[in-house]
Formats: structure tokens, sequence, C-alpha cells
């Protein structure tokens, strides 16, 4: 079978639309189903079932399903994720709640630090010390244990993490516990430290093992129900998890470790982007995806999204490092913030209109879905501006209710603010694309590059509405949105690879390197991570990349270091120490001769070849295609609604050239273009908005005003 007849389905469950891509040969097909919140696996099933009608096949005939998810980050915001207890070293009950002594923000005496997942009489201890180099100090009290496991019966317990001292260094005593509590009490599930985080850093190792152990139960009991509704139907191929690193997992590796799929459905969404980047030879990219619920924006460059060790799940504080929970996995670094269609609008005490981070979800939905919800969202400012078409929103298969969302409008905003309907709409919409600009700022600077040097790729149900408002208050001059945009996320997991990354803490100074334990770590990590990775890839090719963390002797973050992929020799040590010397120069500008060195991690990653896209040509310029309509659209400027051309974009050909201000409709989602852009369709049929220039002020606005003013 070759590559082109292999058929291929994504679902990407957000917390307000289930995203559906099928690719059957050379055949796309997308729809988006509101999220069942109360069995997620319903939307995905009726989603499939839609797609695969479309496609004229069954459950049967797919060969690939690849499956992406926001429902383990749901349940650590929520706080709806299983009765979890922690057992720890006798004396360090509380390391979870200590955390590292730190204050987020240090002059706020008012700060809210993130409430822990598990209560301080759910923590447990027993005796036993293993010290950094795994020699044991104090053996494992296996009578404690046992106590401990009656105290979980009684607490009515639905899952548990072990989290010893240094047992990343030798992890006997963990799995001594879990052989215990099998016997003890089997219907709990256990989470290891050692198996989920095998690092340094007490707090987040113990903060990882905790937020895994808290969303296991929910996440394999959702995984099973999938699998046997897929099996029900007729699928009996394997399905593949979409992880937070951007690569593939198997279903069973999914549940054994969930906390790996905190961020997989932003991480296919960067993916996508990159996989964009690529095709258009763009180096410098950012990637701004908005759906019902949130935003995220990341940062790409050489077509490869930035990536990070840490992440923190359900932060206080928007942009303050430290204010969430520490999970230490690998995962696409991004920004993330509560923005999305769904995003409930209202009025403070100081009279200024505020956005989210509280979402309407599917489960009421938007007032203008005509659900239930009273409350005003960005979706409702959408409709109420004109941006949005009610009779083509998602392809026609969901109803809109332009006059609930005028009504949600005035209640909340409009009469707060003594504001039309038209100018509150405006004012929601200009807070959150300000807000998801300043978030774009931040990351920018964060990682010290220039956010207007990027090319924007736009996707999700939302963005390609707000790409271009946001462009202009980034000074970014040129916007990709892709096709199928809607379903952004789900097209990126079929082009993620199948991988699986471990890191192992082993503290080794490199001036009294142990070679013989280094390979030997590196040749368990690299069995590990090859079976993993393995049974997600099949028969595909699989290449390795190691990498050692190390720092000079005390300082307290270090240098990712890249390593041979074989076994380490006598001559490598000099070159180590070369490639971390010039990478702290790149950092700090100058290195420190002589000083010690010394390795804290190694990482191992495995993963199937991803050959880049090759480039796409330049499409011969076409005229425009005729408007399909005109509809009303709110100019602030102008203070009334003017009449703006709309356009199918699949009757758009690559080539084909349109001024703004425009909306091109489609099935997912619209895009607004601006009078400050342009657009046309490339190659690749993407819609590329470009800038005007200033020297054309006269070309901006072609629009008329319309025969009915705005409230």
């Amino acid at each position: 079978m070759t590559q082109s007849a292999i058929t291929r389905l994504a679902t990407d469950i957000g917390g307000t639309f289930t995203d559906i891509v099928l690719e059957h040969g050379e055949r796309r097909f997308t729809t988006k189903v509101l999220t069942t919140p109360h069995a997620p696996e319903e939307a995905v099933v009726e989603g499939t079932r839609l797609v695969l009608d479309q496609a004229g096949i069954g459950f049967a005939d797919l060969d690939v399903f690849v499956h992406g998810t926001t429902l383990a980050t749901n349940a650590v915001i929520e706080r709806k994720g299983a009765r979890t207890a922690l057992i720890a070293t006798e004396g360090f009950r509380d390391v979870i709640e200590i955390a590292d002594e730190g204050r987020y923000d240090q002059y706020d005496i008012f700060i809210d630090k993130p409430r822990q997942l598990v209560p301080r009489e759910l923590r447990f201890t027993v005796p036993e010390r293993i010290d950094v180099t795994g020699k044991v100090w104090i053996d494992l009290d296996d009578a404690a244990v046992k106590k401990v496991a009656k105290a979980l019966t009684a607490a009515k317990v639905e899952a548990v993490a072990v989290a010893f001292i240094h047992s990343y260094a030798n992890s006997a005593h963990e799995e001594r516990v879990r052989e215990i509590l099998a016997k003890e009490v089997p219907d709990i599930a256990v989470t290891l430290s050692s198996e989920v985080c095998p690092e340094m850093r007490e707090y987040e190792r113990s903060s990882t093992a905790v937020a895994n152990a808290y969303v296991q139960p929910l996440m394999a009991g959702y995984l099973g129900r999938l699998k046997a509704r897929f099996a029900d139907e007729g699928y009996g191929k394997p399905i593949h998890l979409m992880t937070s690193g951007g690569s593939l997992a198997t279903l069973e590796t999914a549940a054994r470790f969930p906390i790996r799929l905190v961020e997989s459905g932003p991480a296919g969404g960067a993916i996508l982007a990159a996989y964009i980047a690529a095709e258009r030879g763009e180096d410098k990219v950012l990637s701004f995806d908005m759906g019902g619920t949130t935003a995220k924006i990341c940062l790409i460059h050489d077509a490869t999204p930035y990536k990070a060790r840490t992440f923190e799940v359900d932060r206080q504080s928007r942009f303050m490092k430290g204010s969430g929970l520490p999970v230490r996995i690998p995962v696409i670094e991004m920004v993330e913030i509560g923005a999305g269609g769904g995003s409930i609008a209202r009025v403070d005490t100081l009279k200024r209109i505020t956005v989210g981070p509280d979402s309407a979800a599917s489960v009421p939905g938007p007032a203008c879905y005509g659900r239930g919800g009273d409350l005003p969202t960005v979706t409702d400012a959408d409709v109420a501006l004109g941006k949005i078409e009610p009779a083509r929103f998602a392809g026609g298969a969901i109803a809109l209710y332009p006059d609930k969302a005028d009504a949600a409008l005035d209640a909340r905003v409009g009469k707060p603010l003594s504001l039309s309907t038209a100018m509150a709409a405006h004012g929601v919409a200009e807070i959150v694309d300000e807000n998801m600009a300043n978030a774009a700022r931040v990351h920018a600077v964060e990682r010290g590059v220039v956010v207007s040097d990027h090319t924007m790729v736009a996707f999700g149900g939302a963005a390609p509405l707000h790409a271009a408002r946001l462009a202009e208050k980034l000074g970014i001059a040129r916007v990709v949105v892709p096709a199928d945009a809607g379903v952004g996320s789900a097209i990126g997991f079929l082009r993620a690879p199948a991988a699986y990354e471990l890191v192992h803490s082993k503290f080794m100074r490199l001036d009294k390197f142990d070679l013989t334990e280094a390979n030997r770590l590196l040749a368990s990590m690299s069995g590990e991570a090859t079976g993993l990775a393995r049974a997600a890839a099949g028969n595909r090719k699989l290449t390795e990349t190691r990498t050692a963390f190390m720092r000079y002797a005390g300082q307290g973050h270090e240098i990712a270091v890249a390593l041979p992929n074989r076994a380490l020799a006598e001559k490598d040590m000099a070159k180590m120490r070369d490639m971390f010397e010039t990478g702290y120069r790149q950092l700090f500008a100058r290195h420190i001769p002589g000083a010690a060195i010394e390795i804290l991690s190694w990482s191992l990653l495995v993963t199937t070849d991803t050959a880049r896209p090759p480039l796409l040509g330049k499409p011969k310029a076409k005229r425009g295609p005729k408007p399909i309509g005109l509809r009303p659209v709110f100019d602030a400027k102008a203070g009334k609604m003017l009449k703006v051309p709309m356009y199918d974009r699949l009757a758009m050909e690559p080539g084909a050239r349109i001024e703004g201000p425009a909306i091109v409709v489609e099935a997912g989602t619209s895009t607004y273009v601006t009078a400050a852009f342009d657009a046309e369709i490339d190659a690749g049929l993407g819609l590329v908005l470009t800038a005007r220039k200033a020297a054309k002020p006269a070309a901006r606005s072609a629009a008329k005003p319309a025969a009915k003013k705005g409230k």
C-alpha cells in the first residue's frame, strides 16, 4: 500500500469543539462537533461517523488513528481528577507544599499559590533513605507501607504517587512499595516518580508524579472506553496518542503516563505550523492557535518548535513563572491563555472590560448558540460585529442566534458602560486581541527575539477571525492561514513522528567521568525508549538523539550538549567540554577556563524520520473570485457598519488575490481580512495575508456603508 492510499484519522478534543480530520488517499474530510464533557468519546465517534460517511467508507477501513485531548489538563485545572494520596520519605511529607521556597511575585503579599492536588491529610510517609549515589542508608519499612495501605483504603483513595528521596538514583524502594500495594490495595492506581520523572529536583519530580497519579484513573478509563467504542464500530488497529512533546505514543503508554498528554492538542498545532513553515521556507514563525477555550502562541525557528523540559499547569498568574504546578516532561514550549471563542466577557468593579479565563465551553456555550448560555463571549462579539456569517458557521451544522448575542452583550457589557451593542462587541474583541498580543510580546522577550520579524501561522476555529488584528498589534506583515485551519491541530497530529524521549538524572563530574556507568545508563535508556517508540512506529526507521545537561559545578541551571549516537569513548571528554563552553559563551558571552563541569541529567530521544516537505512554488497570478455576497461588518473608526465582500475559500484557486477588508468563509472557520491587508491563495492552498505598504493609504478600504446602521 502506498502512502497516498493510507486512510488516516485524527481527532482532537477541545474544551468546546471536537475536531475530526480524515485523510483518505489524496482527499481530506473534516468536521467539528460540540464536545460531550460527560463522555468525550461520544463526540469522537459521532464526528468520525460524519467524515467516514462523506468518504463513503467505514471504521474498518481506517489504517491509522491518532488522538489528542485536553482532558488531562482540564482535570487538573478544574480539580476533577482522582482522590489521590502521596507516599514520601519520612520527614518529607510537605515537599510539594514547601516547593522551592520561592514567591512568584516577590512584593505581592496577597499572592495565591496553586492548590495542591493532594491535601495534607492524604500525604503519608514511611521510613527509608537512599543517597544521591543510590546507596541505601535506611531500608524500607515494609510494615509501615502496609499500615499506609490500610489508611489509603479507609480514606477511599483512588490513586497514589510514590516519591522517595533520590529514587532516580535507585528505584528499588519505590518498586517494593508498588509490590506491597498491589497485594494490599490492588484497585488503587500507583505512579512511581522514578518511572514518570527519574530526575533530580525533588519538588518537580514529586509534583509530576502526583499530577500523573491524579489524572491516571480518569485517562485510563476514558482511553479504555474509546478503544472499546472504536472496536465495536469495527476498528481493530492501534490507537496512537499525541504527546506534549510533539510525538506519538501508543494508547497503552499514554494510559500509563497520561501526564505526557497535558498539552497534546496544542502540540499538534505547533507541529502543523512547523510543517507550514518548512513548505514555505519560513525561518521565523509565530504559531497562533485560538480555539473555543484557549489561545496558544509558540515560536518556531528553522521549522522546529521551541521545546522545554518543564511545564506549569494551572498558573495562578497568567505570565508569572512559578505560579502553577510544575510537571517535568518533554513539552513544546508555548504560552497559553484563557482567550478562546467561548471566553466570557464581563465588566469588573473598575468599569473595565475583562475577557476570560473562564469559558462557556460547549455546555451551555456562547449565548449565540441558543443552548441556554446568557453570558457574552468572544464568539458573541464576533457575531455582533458581523465577522461571522451565521448560515455558514461550522459548515451550517450549528445554528447561531445573533439576537441572543446582542442581548448578552447589552446586558453584561453595553448597559454597564453605556455603549451600543456594536461598541460593546468591539471592546470585547479589542481586549481579547490585546491580551493575546501581550502574551506574544512577553513570550518573544523571554526568548530574546523580535516578534515583528516573524510570519504568523494562524489556525483553530477562532484564530483566523482575529489573526489580522493581532498581526497589526504586533507589527507582523505576513499571516498564513493554512487549508482547513479550523481543525489545524488535528491535521498536525498526522504530521507528527512516532517517538519517545527519556530524561534520567545521573550526577557525574567531567574530570572524574565514569565511562562505564555512563554507557550503561545510555544503553538502558536506549532500550527502553526504543521499545516504547517502536510500539507506535511500526516498521518505520528509528533514529536516536542523545544529550547531556551540563553546568559548571555549583551552578543552578544546565546547558544541553549533544552527544554522539554511539558508546562514549575517552576522546569524547574533551569535545564535551568544548561544546559546553561554546554553548556557555553563546548565552553569557564568556566561559570560565578550567572550571569543573558536572553532568546532572541525560536525555535520549528515539524518533521516526520526518523528512521536510518540498518547497512550494509560486502560483500564477489570477483574478480574484467574485464575492458571494456583502456582509455588514462594524468599523470602529467609522463608527458604523460597512458592507464588506464575502468570499468562498473553496472557490479561490492558487494565485487568486483579494483586497481587504473582506471575509473568507469555509466550513471550519472564517478569516477576517482587515483593511490593512491583502490576501491571496498560495501553491499550498494557504490563505496568505500581506500587509499593505504605507505608501498606499488610498487602497485601504473599498467598503461601502451598510444600509442599516449598527446599534
